[in-house]
């Protein structure tokens, strides 16, 4: 691979990875703000005040620091990768475009209303302002989205005479199939995220002995936010994003499931380790027939195999994308394992004196994170070698004038200025919750 490409992949992959830690808390949240401001409202309870309050102030947190490490890959557009922007812009813009007047705009108005009007707001405009937050957090991701979701499965487009990609129907960007299924599977995963750290916080405070009436809700909330979002993101979400490859993408596909040979009936891989120079899945342990039916719907359904498909053609890293999918699902099903057992003890009225129960929420915290990381690396790695899936070489979008050098040298600088960020962050957090929401609500 070209050297300067190869760095300006890792260095959009670096900033886009660093980034998505925030966002995905904060679209998460919304949504538990949302149901915490809700059962204020319809109790008149202060507690579920504070409890909305101290997410509030974390929520900011996250935002602040999201929108610093998102501001860079705007910018990546039109340094690494001028070609894809100046050929393809007049699509990808529009989304974008959406995305920054309207959403992020929403969102922070309204997050500003809910951290300093509080008091100057009846408690209904305060309860608006919360949902007004969810709207436009979730309306900011959904641009996104759209935008992605055209890089990998284009609509709405044509190529002119002189290789300009023109918008033909913005309704068709908007409304692309890939996007809407992408989006579900994205925003439950938030949510998951979201309920997870607050199921962990609420945990932490239980074993810690601190704000034990905040923590049970803390833990409550998560737990039954959390099960739910799970359920939901495996079926029909999950389902229906895999479907989209295999109809879409069947060499991804293929590679996802470490398929070298076309299969009828194809078995679905649950550990082993893919060859690409021997074209075969070392020590693979399989379930006969269950991928035939997860793609068609049929037992005996042809599943295509990479031998198939041209190489020029291949995702450029199988190995790292078949490791990627099944670290994802993996986790997919661990997380869904746990939140499932601590609904079952919240059912039983167990789970707040559970030791070990909390333990585990609280250590699976990471896990969440881990899991949409290889998430979104399964899907950007599946796209490859195509930045357009079927339009255009991901080489072909690259800054010619861009050396590796210059990659490499502002590479190691955002390294450096996210360190500090990040490190940023885990005091300001880590000081939240050393105040504690009682704190918060005084």
């Amino acid at each position: 691979m070209n050297s300067a490409l190869a760095i300006d992949r890792l260095q959009f992959a670096f900033t886009v990875t660093f980034h998505y830690i925030f966002p995905q808390l904060t679209m998460g949240l919304a949504l538990l703000i949302f149901v915490l401001k809700t059962m204020a409202l319809r109790t008149g309870s202060a507690h579920y005040n504070n409890c909305a309050r101290f997410w509030i102030k974390v929520f900011a947190i996250n935002f602040v620091i999201g929108v610093v490490t998102g501001i860079p890959m705007e910018f990546q557009f039109g340094t690494n990768w001028s070609q894809f922007a100046r050929l393809a812009g007049g699509v990808i813009g529009q989304p974008l475009a959406l995305e920054g007047v309207y959403s992020f705009f929403l969102e922070s108005t309204f997050l500003g209303l809910l951290v300093y009007g509080e008091k100057r707001m009846s408690a209904r405009l305060h309860w608006f302002s919360s949902l007004a937050l969810w709207i436009g957090s979730w309306l900011s991701g959904y641009f996104i989205i759209v935008t992605d979701a055209w890089m990998q499965h284009p609509v709405g487009y044509r190529v002119a005479a002189n290789g300009m990609i023109e918008l033909t129907s913005l309704r068709d960007v908007l409304l692309n199939h890939w996007a809407l299924w992408q989006y579900a599977h994205n925003m439950i995963g938030a949510v998951v995220t979201g309920s997870f750290v607050m199921a962990a916080l609420g945990a932490f405070y239980l074993l810690a002995g601190k704000h034990a009436e905040y923590a049970r809700t803390f833990a409550g909330v998560g737990v039954i936010a959390g099960v739910i979002a799970m359920v939901l993101l495996i079926m029909p979400a999950g389902d229906r994003q895999g479907r989209m490859v295999t109809a879409y993408q069947p060499a991804t596909l293929a590679a996802m499931e470490g398929l070298f040979q076309t299969a009828q009936g194809a078995p679905i891989v649950l550990i082993g380790q893919p060859d690409t120079d021997k074209m075969q899945l070392d020590n693979p342990i399989i379930v006969p027939n269950v991928l035939s039916f997860l793609t068609y719907r049929r037992w005996t359904a042809e599943v295509k195999g990479l031998r198939d498909f041209p190489k020029d053609d291949w995702p450029d890293n199988i190995p790292l994308l078949y490791f990627a999918y099944h670290i994802m699902v993996g986790l997919g099903t661990v997380l869904l394992a746990v939140m499932a057992v601590s609904a079952f003890l919240l059912w039983r009225g167990k789970l707040y004196a559970s030791r070990p129960m909390l333990w585990l929420l609280l250590l699976m915290t990471p896990f969440p994170y881990i899991a949409t990381t290889a998430g979104w690396l399964t899907a950007e790695l599946g796209r490859q070698p195509w930045i357009i899936y079927g339009v255009m070489r991901t080489a072909a979008g690259m800054s010619a004038r861009v050396s590796s050098g210059n990659g490499i040298f502002t590479l190691i600088g955002f390294m450096g200025l996210y360190m500090v960020l990040g490190i940023l962050f885990l005091f300001l957090v880590w000081r939240e919750i050393e105040h504690g929401p009682e704190e918060a609500g005084a």
